[in-house]
């Protein structure tokens, strides 16, 4: 057990303090993949949601086949197809490996803070869209129930007043929805942080791939996966506790 809780944090010489070692940097790059992905999978997901209700027969041809083309293909098909013939194309053809090497921003603590290592932004960036599509396809879902949730009558009202389709959604149907579209939204937040957990295999540096270099290196895997398993355990129940908590501060400020 010592030499597997060595890798949580270790004593750097020259500051002559304790700084976080290899299995707390791949917990930190972990929380990053579930904010930044959380961030872009909600956006896709509130525009795809939208194009599931909308009139327009094509936007909703387009999301549906999204939808379903995500949910019905295994997760580590999707990952593989779109890091191995997606990113590994595109990202180099942008100029991003250069890009972020190069700039000034790049070396800043900030970017550090935000992104990690500057060397590893473009395996980063793929990690973090694969799980943003990944999980955009349920968040539609989340979208598309809380707005068709809504009672009838809220869109007959707003057809009666003369208001588009669009502005019956902006006006009064989404914020109406908002309140049952958020608990479900903290919930896929946390099954995030647990699915990140797939993108080891395309070795972004995150707790997971982290801990398998670990269980290698000391040859104690049982203690590896366990303590792993307990940091997990740890960083989601306590996001659960804290949604709960303002779930109910919300339910009784609407009281």
């Amino acid at each position: 057990w010592q030499r597997v809780l060595g890798f949580l944090v270790k004593y750097d010489e020259e500051t002559q303090s304790w700084v976080s070692n290899l299995l707390l940097q791949g917990l930190a790059t972990t929380l990053r993949l579930a904010v930044w992905a959380t961030i872009f999978a909600t956006i896709v997901g509130v525009v795809m949601g939208y194009w599931r209700t909308c009139q327009n027969l094509t936007l909703r041809i387009i999301a549906r086949c999204y939808v379903e083309l995500i949910r019905n293909i295994p997760p580590v098909v999707f990952i593989f197809i779109f890091y191995f013939f997606v990113s590994s194309q595109i990202f180099p053809a942008m100029g991003i490996d250069s890009i972020n090497t190069k700039s000034d921003f790049a070396q800043s603590e900030l970017f550090h803070f935000l992104f990690g290592d500057p060397r590893l932004f473009s395996n980063f960036l793929a990690g973090m869209i694969c799980l943003a599509l990944f999980e955009g396809a349920y968040i539609t879902e989340i979208v598309r129930a809380g707005i068709q949730s809504t009672p009838t009558g809220q869109w007959e009202a707003a057809k009666a007043i003369g208001l588009s389709h669009f502005n019956a959604l902006r006006d009064i149907i989404i914020p109406q929805a908002v309140r049952k579209i958020l608990p479900p939204l903290a919930g896929q937040f946390i099954t995030l942080i647990k699915d990140s957990a797939i993108i080891s295999l395309i070795s972004i540096q995150e707790l997971t791939f982290i801990a398998t270099e670990v269980a290698a290196t000391t040859t104690k895997v049982f203690e590896t996966w366990i303590l792993v398993g307990f940091m997990y355990f740890v960083l989601c129940y306590s996001f659960a506790l804290l949604f709960a908590y303002l779930e109910k501060r919300a339910k009784r400020s609407h009281r």
